[in-house]
């Protein structure tokens, strides 16, 4: 797999369908009403019409039981000339199970747009060794279906990355975000606006000048399931690349996140790559002392290896934190610490 010649799928316009797909849990059989508030923010948002693939709204038993009917939805999704993007409802920790049933050849022949994170990591690596660019971003259930509606930030990055594409330009948030945990148990609670946190902005902590590479990453938890298996990237595939991870909301410690990396570092990955970017951990409220040891233990690993010059900025926009920005994978990405912007590079 090279990221040199990657295909750019072609950008969603308003009017275009979407295919909702469920590869890993299955959310919106367990909370229908979630995956309905998703579905309609979105539509009344961005004017696309979404329908779903044969097995997506089967209930978590079946959805469990039948890695072979989630890969089969996924290439149905491709493969459908109807369809100009496919969006996960939710992520889950199972998708792994798709790979023996997953087509790469039908993959790359109908290049479109995927979408989704945490689990579908997975679902992006299989893009990758497709030879496709996909996006790193919101679910139906979690971002698209956010409580009394979607969070300005994420329709900005949407718009930006998957309707305008070309060499658009993400800012860090300066809106407040939120990991603020209302059980979807509850319907109720779809009518409470999460309370949002003061933002910061992103923490440069090595490097201060812009840098380039194509993105390649995602959630590190779902990382170490792929490793071992074929969708793992050679190392020189991984050179010039920018890493990006971030932690699921199961809340790796540092010292679990610091093992994780020291297997890149034993791979030479650290070696070759342009630049670290690691999202807001999240799925859980953490104080100013738990953050910074997370940015200790990031400085200290690449100071050990050696990296001290390598870029490395943490508490970015992305992952297990609300609203997040849209990453292309295998896309070429231009990243200006102190301006803290990243802009499309057009073409990737």
């Amino acid at each position: 797999m090279s990221l040199v010649n990657h295909i750019l799928p072609p950008r969603l316009s308003p009017g275009d369908t979407v295919a909702a797909v469920t590869l890993s849990w299955g959310g919106p059989g367990t909370f229908p009403y979630r995956y309905e508030a998703g579905k309609r923010q979105f539509e009344e948002t961005f004017g696309c019409r979404v329908i779903e693939a044969p097995h997506a709204l089967k209930n978590a038993a079946f959805i469990q039981a039948n890695p072979q009917a989630r890969a089969e939805d996924l290439m149905w999704a491709f493969e459908n000339s109807e369809v100009k993007a496919v969006i996960s409802t939710i992520g889950g920790e199972d998708s792994i199970r798709m790979l023996p049933f997953i087509d790469f050849d039908k993959l790359r022949r109908n290049p479109k747009i995927f979408l989704g994170y945490s689990d579908s990591t997975v679902t992006h690596f299989m893009c990758q060794r497709a030879g496709l660019v996909s996006y790193y971003g919101p679910s139906f259930m979690s971002g698209f279906a956010e409580n009394c509606g979607i969070h300005d930030y994420l329709k900005e990055s949407v718009r930006t990355v998957l309707f305008e594409g070309g060499s658009g330009k993400l800012r860090s948030n300066q809106s407040g975000w939120t990991v603020e945990m209302l059980p979807w148990e509850n319907p109720e609670n779809q009518n409470t606006k999460r309370t949002l946190n003061p933002s910061t902005g992103w923490k440069v902590l090595q490097g201060g000048e812009p840098f380039e590479g194509r993105l390649l990453g995602g959630c590190i938890n779902t990382l170490e399931r792929i490793i071992s298996t074929d969708l793992w990237p050679s190392l020189d595939c991984w050179k010039g690349t920018i890493l990006f991870f971030e932690t699921s909301e199961s809340a790796p410690s540092p010292a679990f996140v610091r093992k994780w990396l020291k297997g890149y570092e034993a791979q030479g990955i650290f070696d070759v790559i342009q630049g670290v970017l690691f999202g807001r951990p999240g799925g859980h409220e953490l104080t100013e002392e738990d953050y910074l040891e997370y940015d200790d233990m990031l400085q200290e690993i690449f100071q050990e290896a050696g990296c001290s010059r390598l870029p490395l900025i943490s508490r970015m926009d992305f992952g297990h934190t609300d609203p997040m920005m849209v990453l292309p994978v295998g896309g070429q990405v231009r990243v200006s610490p102190a301006a803290q912007t990243l802009t499309l590079q057009s073409p990737f």
